[in-house]
């Protein structure tokens, strides 16, 4: 992060201190928005405790989670979260390709017609959430999105503009080891 100071590890909060390890033995690295986050303890807590609920209590499927993810930080510009939820795309949809194809142009990525109908609705919401209404919710319901994962592709949307704008405000670089994962 080079816009704010990374704090210490030893001088965080140990529930702070247990995740990031916890994180750091999952993905065999510390992924360098958690060191970020932790700058604001408290906002850490929110932060991740909305991840968490965004990717563990959803009507999608994880390859999904991540594919709004990329498709969003694509238009947003967000390096952080292209290289590092592009591996993720990647893992999730055991695909080598998928996730630069939706950085590049998600309309021209090798999906179906649900994907595409999801996506574009995550991207009108991005660009032009005033313009977003019942018709888009309706091409949901007619591709096979219930209600509920019509309401997570909104808040995964909503939560990752958020999260883009931080990461560029802040500055936070994604890890090396993002660049490989997947490949």
């Amino acid at each position: 992060m080079a816009r704010f100071p990374v704090p210490s590890f030893d001088d965080l909060p140990e529930d702070l201190q247990e995740r990031i390890a916890d994180e750091a033995d999952r993905a065999g690295f510390t992924p360098n928005v958690f060191s970020a986050f932790a700058y604001k303890p408290s906002h850490f807590r929110a932060f991740f405790e909305y991840h968490d609920a965004l990717v563990e209590d959803s009507a999608l499927e994880r390859e999904e989670v991540e594919m709004i993810v990329v498709a969003v930080s694509g238009v947003n510009h967000c390096y952080y979260c292209n290289v590092a939820h592009g591996a993720l795309v990647r893992i999730y949809a055991d695909d080598p390709m998928l996730a630069d194809q939706l950085v590049a142009n998600y309309r021209t990525a090798d999906i179906g017609e649900a994907h595409r109908t999801m996506l574009d609705v995550a991207v009108k919401l991005t660009e032009r959430p005033t313009e977003v209404g019942p018709a888009d919710l309706e091409a949901l319901r007619e591709v096979g999105f219930s209600d509920e994962a019509i309401w997570d592709i909104g808040a995964v949307t909503a939560y990752y503009n958020m999260s883009n704008r931080m990461a560029t405000f802040a500055e936070i670089r994604p890890n090396d080891e993002f660049h490989t994962l997947g490949r």
